[in-house]
């Protein structure tokens, strides 16, 4: 009988190995008694399982303190791989290369018109991405994936770009497939708004939590749900639209053919509309919030509205998912309390008391970095430990 069965103790230790790796991984570094709360295993397995990944050079351990008390620090060592993160937003292109020991190395932004064509908005992502590597001074082959950011549903059967008004030009389009392709490197694609929550989750005010919600307020509104600390993505793919719940059925049309919609009352145009006859000129989203924080006060107006209305969506969502944390991300998430104190009144007021109570409501930590940083984490929570041993 083949000593690698399941069951038999080279089968036990492997998936041993692979607990040790992704919990590390997955935080970027961690102590030996963290690992072992983690992962359930006892501190002398721990310290076997890192010993030996510290020989094969898998893993590097330095010296640290916990509580107090002295302690040894694991992390993924510098050279077992290299993650490249692209996003595709409304207004951007991000790129970003990081390692598995949750450095980022290299970093870029570009201005992205709304109306460039996929093709063209490739070809500069692959132009990105090639000047990254050279500058972090890592070759292609060192690559273990890609995470692709864009900004609308994608089709888990198709992989296709669903119908969006964020890139108008780019529905039906298989990014993933058109970025493997150009690369030569296997992709990972998601939405924005969960590339958000994982990059929260791994990088930002989510740390250490297993349960949250990633609300994103800009051109539209889209939400990356966190369960068991993993993304929840339903089976079409298409959890945490919480910009479709409907407020008002007598409502403005929404761009999803109903009336009413979360996302037609808090989305970047709406608003701006609002304030279009006070303020002409070219107003944005971060201007308005750059007003409010200066005390303009229609502009306060519009956000503490807009906040009101979030928090009857987040209200919804702690209802059903009880979260404990939920995190505001977007060009309106800058506006800080000025729009974090009217969601937290409506959160009070139409949320079950009990779920309310559990929940903090916050700003993200990575404003802008976020869906970037959450593309190099989905790469590493897509790519399994076989490519690391």
């Amino acid at each position: 009988m083949s000593t690698d069965t399941p069951g038999s103790q080279s089968s036990l230790h492997r998936a041993n190995l692979e607990r040790v790796l992704r919990a590390v991984r997955m935080a970027g570094s961690l102590t030996q008694a963290e690992i072992a709360r983690g992962t359930g295993l006892s501190a002398a397995t721990v310290s076997n399982i890192v010993r030996e990944l510290k020989e094969s050079g898998t893993v590097v351990v330095a010296d640290t303190s916990s509580g107090g008390r002295r302690a040894r620090s694991v992390s993924l060592s510098g050279d077992a791989g290299i993650v490249v993160g692209v996003d595709f937003g409304h207004t951007h292109l991000r790129v970003a290369v990081g390692n598995l020991a949750h450095r980022v190395l290299a970093e870029e932004s570009e201005p992205l018109d709304v109306d460039v064509s996929a093709q063209q908005g490739f070809d500069r992502a692959e132009r990105m991405v090639e000047r990254l590597l050279t500058q972090a001074g890592f070759p292609a082959d060192k690559v273990i994936g890609v995470g692709l950011g864009v900004p609308g549903p994608i089709d888990v059967e198709t992989g296709a770009l669903g119908s969006t008004a964020i890139l108008p030009g780019w529905t039906g389009v298989t990014p993933g497939q058109e970025l493997a392709q150009r690369l030569g490197m296997p992709v990972h694609v998601d939405n924005d708004a969960n590339l958000g929550a994982l990059g929260e989750l791994v990088w930002g005010a989510g740390r250490g939590l297993g349960d949250l919600a990633y609300i994103k307020v800009a051109s539209g509104v889209g939400s990356g749900l966190v369960i068991n600390s993993q993304i929840y993505r339903g089976p079409g793919g298409t959890a945490g639209e919480i910009g479709h719940i409907v407020l008002d059925e007598a409502g403005p049309v929404c761009r999803c053919g109903n009336r009413g919609c979360l996302e037609t009352f808090v989305g970047s145009r709406y608003l701006l509309n609002l304030l279009n006859a006070n303020h002409p000129g070219e107003l944005s989203l971060s201007k308005v919030v750059q007003l409010a924080q200066q005390g303009d006060l229609g502009c306060r107006r519009v956000i503490a509205d807009a906040g009101r209305q979030i928090g009857m969506g987040v209200a919804t969502l702690c209802n059903l998912l009880n979260p404990r944390r939920v995190i505001l991300g977007g060009d309106l998430a800058e506006a800080g309390e000025l729009v974090l104190s009217p969601i937290r009144d409506s959160v009070a007021r139409y949320a079950i008391p009990s779920a309310a109570r559990q929940l903090s409501v916050v700003p993200g930590t990575l404003g802008g970095r976020a869906e970037v940083l959450g593309a190099l984490a989905l790469v590493m929570s897509e790519m399994g430990e076989s490519g690391v041993l």
